[in-house]
């Protein structure tokens, strides 16, 4: 049997590894094993004193996932990612760093660069929707699934 379904709990460190061998000015690697990408976002800008902007369109959500949300209720931007994880780095690195995430990273392929720091209020981070509206993203009300692992 073969699937081509990734798993959700993919080493990450060969991925780490070839960016910090690659010597780019990282400032900050963060996995979204906990609260998702949303939740990881907030975190860094807040506690960085940071805004960030980010394009919903930029940000990969396998078809599978988001129908699952949709049907529970759930935000796929506050589901925990395991496998997964975001790079923050110059602007000028970003495409450097996408080479080797493509070439390295589980999933690779779908490695895109999603957003940018931003001036404006610290910790906030700003979503532009599928159709250009800009929303600010907040931690999820209520909870969401518990780990079951």
């Amino acid at each position: 049997f073969e699937s081509t379904i990734e798993s959700d709990s993919a080493h990450l460190w060969p991925a780490v590894e070839a960016l910090l061998e690659a010597d780019l000015e990282i400032h900050c690697l963060r996995d979204l094993t906990r609260g998702g990408l949303a939740a990881a976002l907030l975190e860094i800008a807040s506690s960085a004193r940071l805004g960030f902007q980010v394009e919903e369109s930029r940000i990969a959500v396998e078809e599978a996932v988001a129908g699952a949300c949709e049907l529970l209720g759930l935000d796929p931007l506050h589901v925990a990612n395991e496998g997964r994880f975001i790079v923050i780095l110059p602007a000028g690195e970003a495409s450097r760093a996408l080479e080797i995430l493509k070439e390295t990273a589980p999933g690779g392929s779908r490695a895109a660069r999603i957003g940018k720091v931003q001036s404006g209020e610290p910790g906030e981070v700003r979503m532009v929707s599928l159709i250009g509206v800009e929303r600010i993203l907040d931690r999820p009300s209520g909870e969401q699934l518990p780990r079951i692992c």
